[in-house]
């Protein structure tokens, strides 16, 4: 569901959109009681009807809240205010890697180094001990 810059979902207000995929909407929110900024990620409006996307969505969270890497976006928890559903997420500044290789050729070892930090990310979701759909390794220990 869209968010208007002002709106409030439980103790987090919504400051601005940071972006939109095909599974969610992005915000930058301000935690009023921790006083801290974070991400608020709600599901598009179309799909807060849809109960196979909600539960995907729950489902994210659960898998969110058992990962813990560096290079994984941590879960700070889960609201509901009506028909708004939103991942409580840390704020992670900084370009994306869309914005990276929108500035041209990227250099092997800039790049080998972005693909280990990827590399490591997906090893870690898909431990044996996490809640990942599939699991193998990608690395050798």
């Amino acid at each position: 569901m869209t968010l208007e810059s002002g709106s409030r979902i439980g103790a987090y207000e919504v400051t601005s959109k940071l972006g939109e995929g095909g599974m969610g909407l992005v915000y930058r929110a301000r935690d009023t009681t921790l006083d801290r900024d974070v991400a608020l990620k709600s599901l598009p409006e179309a799909f807060t009807a849809d109960p196979d996307r909600l539960g995907r969505f729950e489902r994210e969270a659960r898998v969110l809240a058992s990962l813990n890497h560096p290079n994984i976006w941590g879960i700070c928890g889960f609201e509901q205010a009506s028909e708004t559903r939103a991942l409580v997420l840390e704020l992670v500044e900084g370009p994306t890697l869309a914005d990276r290789i929108a500035q041209g050729p990227i250099p092997v070892d800039e790049a080998v180094d972005i693909a280990r930090q990827i590399a490591l990310a997906l090893e870690s979701a898909h431990a044996p001990d996490c809640g990942a759909r599939s699991r193998w390794p990608l690395l050798p220990p």
